[in-house]
């Protein structure tokens, strides 16, 4: 059971490690998406020693209970146990896992508890992990991505037009107009074009059509390098190298 007291000092917390980085000699600092305080950044002292208990503990995809202590933007880790029961990432399920925890990197503020969202990226490690070779991987993608966006605030509209608030009619096509949602009419610069069914699917997270699939693929990257700005996502860049163009 998480605990905490008026000195800064949590523990039993469920956590994900989302990245880790060298800090001075020995030490790292890992960034961790918890379920009761969002994302946290700890220093883990000594982690980088050969002998340290934590080598192979502060891994990412792997659910933890972790402690820390400290009040200020960089805690100081001070406990991390592996609880076990996640299968590891392997292939292009990995890479899937990578893009997961980079998005929350780049879009989510710290210190902002999210405990759906926390939920969301737990099954969704659990449906890439339990994946078969040449299942489509695109499915969970898509229904983290809208999850993240929703519970950040930045939900999409799927069901309505936008310009009269009429529901979608699956048989229209639509331009996806920035912080308004779907209005039926052609797309003007940069807008995305896309069917009134496949925004419904999207509403039910259905993607058994590949039209859905594809359409809903082209819908998300437009909303979220909205959010990005100027961001990169250097997983992206890993897909392409890997899988080609």
């Amino acid at each position: 059971m998480a605990t905490s007291d008026r000195s800064g000092r949590h523990s039993g917390v469920d956590a994900f490690v989302l990245h880790n980085y060298a800090y001075r000699e020995t030490s790292q600092i890992v960034e961790l998406f918890t379920r009761a305080h969002g994302r946290v950044a700890a220093v883990a002292r000594g982690s980088r020693r050969p002998r340290s208990a934590w080598r192979g503990v502060l891994q990412a995809f792997q659910p933890l209970q972790v402690a820390w202590f400290g009040r200020g933007e960089l805690r100081t880790l001070s406990g991390a146990e592996w609880q076990g029961g996640q299968p590891p990432l392997q292939g292009d399920a990995l890479l899937c896992g990578f893009y997961l925890n980079e998005l929350l990197l780049k879009l989510m503020p710290r210190d902002d508890p999210h405990e759906i969202l926390y939920d969301r990226y737990r099954d969704a490690l659990g449906a890439l992990a339990s994946l078969t070779a040449g299942d489509d991987l695109s499915p969970v993608l898509r229904r983290f991505e809208k999850a993240l966006l929703v519970e950040l605030g930045y939900g999409p509209v799927l069901e309505t037009d936008a310009d009269n608030s009429l529901p979608l009619d699956p048989r229209a096509r639509y331009a996806y107009t920035l912080e308004r949602g779907p209005v039926a009419r052609e797309p003007h610069g940069n807008e995305v074009q896309l069917s009134g069914k496949t925004l419904l699917d999207m509403a039910a997270d259905r993607y058994d059509d590949p039209v859905t699939l594809a359409e809903s693929k082209q819908l998300m990257r437009f909303l979220i390098n909205h959010q990005l700005g100027s961001a990169d996502l250097h997983t992206r860049a890993l897909f392409r190298e890997v899988r080609g163009p």
